[in-house]
């Protein structure tokens, strides 16, 4: 394969743009000697003449015209190359892969998302529905940049392998059938409810989460309906089946006191717990080493500060 030599496909350029050796040599900054150096020299590369006599001058040849008609290409995206890794250092092109759980997703990742398509709209998110657990195993594998999980309150995050940062305390509030003798009860605390039927997950990290939250209020709960979705559980709420921790991300960060939607089971009643506190801990992690990518920073500076304004 022939060696091509970018500075030489610049004189050749700039030689059928100023149309004479001399002015050529003037715009690089060079003499007219080196110029016709140069271009003798890409001319024995490339086993074909590069220029040809024209009255008293010279011009390019057809070869000459073929090799810059393909240059200009190269040139091009040269330029276009430039203007990406520009924007790339400033955070402001390039593409990032987010794995995150479903409350996640539409609390903070979309709004962060959305705020980046005005301010950087060539910094390309690509978003991955997992599990906590899992979004951390995709981004042990690579197949996402960015995960956005959970941690239970007290647990500590010593995997070297990432570098983790705290995106929100996220709030519980209670959800109850809207007729429930204490969905309107003044000052409720989650003790109030520990001889109420619960709903939760089986396994994983909510089911830690409210144990652990009821276990601060002083009970174990008893859990008589098992349940992973929202939509699911919010019907079995709203049916009176018995009552659940939601997260205050699920209602778009507003604070609980309202009344929402159980699907086919009836209205809910959310209610927050201002005296108990209990909170999920949104964190993100990236892999150790990567953290200062521009693309990767700008997309996690963004969620944290959705994270921010719950």
């Amino acid at each position: 394969m022939i060696d091509w030599e970018l500075r030489k496909l610049l004189i050749l350029r700039a030689l059928d743009e100023c149309g004479t050796v001399t002015a050529a040599a003037a715009r690089l900054n060079l003499t007219p000697s080196a110029v016709s150096q140069q271009l003798a020299t890409l001319a024995r590369q490339l086993g074909a003449p590069m220029l040809e006599p024209y009255g008293r001058r010279v011009r390019l040849t057809g070869a000459a015209r073929l090799v810059l008609r393909h240059a200009d290409r190269v040139f091009g995206q040269l330029e276009q190359a430039e203007a990406e890794l520009a924007g790339y250092l400033h955070g402001e092109a390039g593409e990032v892969r987010v794995g995150a759980f479903a409350t996640a997703i539409s609390g903070l990742v979309v709004p962060a998302v959305v705020r980046l398509r005005e301010r950087a709209p060539r910094l390309v998110v690509r978003l991955v529905e997992a599990e906590a657990a899992e979004a951390v195993e995709l981004l042990a594998a690579g197949e996402v940049d960015l995960s956005v999980s959970l941690n239970v309150r007290g647990s500590t995050a010593a995997d070297p392998r990432f570098t983790q940062v705290a995106v929100v305390e996220d709030p519980l509030d209670v959800a109850l059938a809207v007729d429930h003798p204490l969905a309107g009860a003044s000052g409720l605390r989650l003790a109030d409810l520990a001889d109420q039927p619960w709903i939760f997950g089986a396994r994983g990290p909510w089911r830690d989460i409210t144990l652990g939250a009821c276990a601060d209020a002083g009970f174990v709960p008893e859990r008589a309906h098992t349940a992973a979705d929202w939509a699911a559980i919010l019907a079995m709420v709203g049916a009176g089946l018995g009552v659940a921790l939601v997260p205050r991300l699920l209602a778009g960060g507003g604070a609980g006191g309202g009344v929402g939607t159980g699907g086919g089971g009836g209205p809910v009643a959310v209610r927050a717990l201002p005296v108990d506190l209990p909170s999920r801990r949104v964190v993100a992690a990236v892999r150790a080493g990567t953290g200062e990518t521009p693309p990767l920073r700008r997309v996690l500076d963004e969620i944290v500060q959705v994270g921010s304004t719950f």
